[in-house]
């Protein structure tokens, strides 16, 4: 494993970007004075939710990713390299991620980025990284028209973009994995399917519904919601009155938990299931008591019962961040890693410099990485969606997110 001792790193506040700074001050220009001691300054962009109802998660992602980038300085894993991170804040918002990958685009010294969150933003940022030959590397994002494209569902895959990978497992996999949990396991054979009509939210709910029918279980009712009105309640009617015996919501927790609290204060005293979005603390306190029953699915197997993991939660704690690494930070560690590794490849390969064309050498060389990162092995398909399809179904109860089974998903 790559963790060791840790550096302190400066923050600096730059047009809006949060850049962490592993030796020195932070510097845009195009020479590799680095650290002034010789050696060529490597920055990764980090895309994620910094500000607003996801910041949870996003923190996560930029925590982690930061921690990776100080351990590979510390340890000096690449000769004659210093990494930064460049963390810039999407909000969320496909807009704003698009923005924010132009500004990768423009530092010359950005060779990979790590994010983001959200499958509609990333989305957003893939076309314009593509087209910079900039290598992406999502954490977080499931929706599989990212890696396959839009008729992936229709048996047709075809690969969008040859620069975007993601060390996350796909809602391909996920909804069908909670479908095979409820119906076989949870013994759950009406459900009412709900999803906020994002990216995220509507193709993990569609690849749900899909398996569940496909098993045998019935539709209770669809609905969609908008999100951002925390107001569920004719919703929570409808469920009431649907005589369903459990709730698939395909979206994340900020309208999750009020959306759980409010179908249980209707009246169906039923669980509320959802899958990687709502997998967060902040669901449990914004579900409350009513919220305890309810299921998420997640990716990977639980971080802290991961052998491969102790070391990274272990550093972790001691670089004393404020924020929790929550749902992916193991995830964003790990891709932070698998550009980290990347760039290591192609400066041993060019006598230990980094080539002219050095963004269109690390994006090849991510597609090649094999090594054992915290969440297991890491390592990309041929799509550039990870090899690990490892997931795992959690309960709330006593206060938390409790393990109930991790496993893949039969065919």
């Amino acid at each position: 494993m790559r963790h060791r001792s840790l550096l302190i790193l400066t923050a600096v506040l730059t047009t809006g970007a949060l850049t962490l700074t592993a030796c020195g001050s932070r510097d845009d220009s195009n020479d590799s004075s680095g650290d002034g001691g010789g050696t060529t300054t490597v920055v990764i962009g980090l895309d994620a939710p910094l500000t607003g109802d996801l910041s949870a998660l996003g923190l996560g992602i930029k925590n982690s990713a930061d921690l990776a980038v100080k351990q590979a300085n510390s340890k000096k894993y690449v000769e004659g390299v210093t990494f930064e991170i460049q963390a810039l804040d999407d909000q969320a918002q496909p807009s704003s991620g698009q923005q924010n990958a132009s500004k990768f685009v423009a530092n010359k010294k950005v060779l990979g980025t790590v994010g983001p969150l959200n499958s509609s933003v990333g989305e957003s940022m893939q076309k314009v990284l593509a087209d910079a030959k900039l290598v992406q590397v999502s954490p977080a994002n499931t929706s599989p028209s990212l890696t396959q494209g839009q008729k992936w569902n229709e048996g047709t895959k075809e690969r969008p973009f040859a620069s975007y990978f993601r060390t996350a497992t796909t809602d391909a996999v996920q909804g069908p994995f909670a479908a095979q949990y409820l119906f076989n396991d949870a013994k759950k054979k009406k459900v009412f399917v709900i999803d906020d009509k994002k990216t995220y939210g509507a193709g993990l709910a569609g690849t749900f519904k899909a398996e569940f029918e496909k098993l045998g279980g019935k539709i209770a009712g669809t609905e969609h919601i908008d999100p951002e009105t925390k107001d569920f309640s004719s919703v929570a009617t409808k469920v009431k009155s649907s005589g369903a015996d459990v709730v698939y919501y395909g979206g994340e927790y900020p309208a999750a938990g009020p959306l759980s609290k409010q179908i249980k204060k209707a009246g169906a005293k039923i669980p509320v299931v959802g899958g990687d979005g709502i997998y967060s603390a902040e669901y449990i306190k914004l579900s409350g008591a009513e919220g305890v029953g309810d299921l998420a699915t997640s990716v990977g197997a639980p971080i802290e019962t991961l052998p491969s993991a102790k070391e990274f939660v272990a550093n972790y704690e001691k670089a004393g961040y404020k924020e929790p690494f929550e749902a992916y930070g193991g995830y964003s560690y790990d891709a932070a890693w698998s550009i980290i590794e990347a760039v290591k490849a192609v400066v041993e390969a060019n006598d230990g410099k980094l080539p002219s064309d050095a963004r269109a050498q690390v994006a090849e060389a991510v597609g090649k990485v094999d090594f054992e990162g915290v969440t297991g092995k890491v390592s990309f398909d041929e799509f550039g969606d990870t090899t690990n399809k490892q997931l795992t179904v959690y309960e709330y109860k006593d206060g938390a997110w409790a393990a109930v089974k991790s496993g893949e998903l039969t065919s």
